[in-house]
């Protein structure tokens, strides 16, 4: 049995009722030349190149929601939040912004 949170894949839909009733905080682990060609509105980007898990703090009531560009390095980003001592609920977006984006959900881009 491992320690630490649970951890929770969800799918794009989820999460797009998320954002629509303000549950979610959002983490693109991307690069920043990704995030800038395509990225998810309101998401925070924190790179897995320097991600620091300290600095991955949600406000008050809201889903921590963790995703890439397939579903990979939302997972070793989430390894590396949980060893650093992070105690709340990890979600992570199956198939990542991948997955949204054949959902046919809003990209922005910039």
């Amino acid at each position: 049995m491992s320690e630490g949170p649970p951890v929770e894949l969800i799918d794009p839909a989820t999460l797009r009722a998320w954002i629509d009733s303000g549950e979610a905080y959002v983490v693109d682990v991307r690069e920043p030349h990704e995030y800038a060609m395509a990225h998810i509105a309101g998401t925070a980007l924190m790179p897995l190149s320097r991600f620091d898990p300290g600095a991955v703090r949600p406000p008050e009531g809201k889903k921590l929601v963790i995703h890439c560009a397939s579903g990979v390095r939302c997972g070793v980003a989430t390894r590396h939040l949980l060893a650093a001592g992070y105690r709340g609920k990890v979600h992570r977006l199956a198939g990542g912004i991948e997955a949204w984006y054949h959902e046919g959900l809003p990209i922005a881009r910039g």
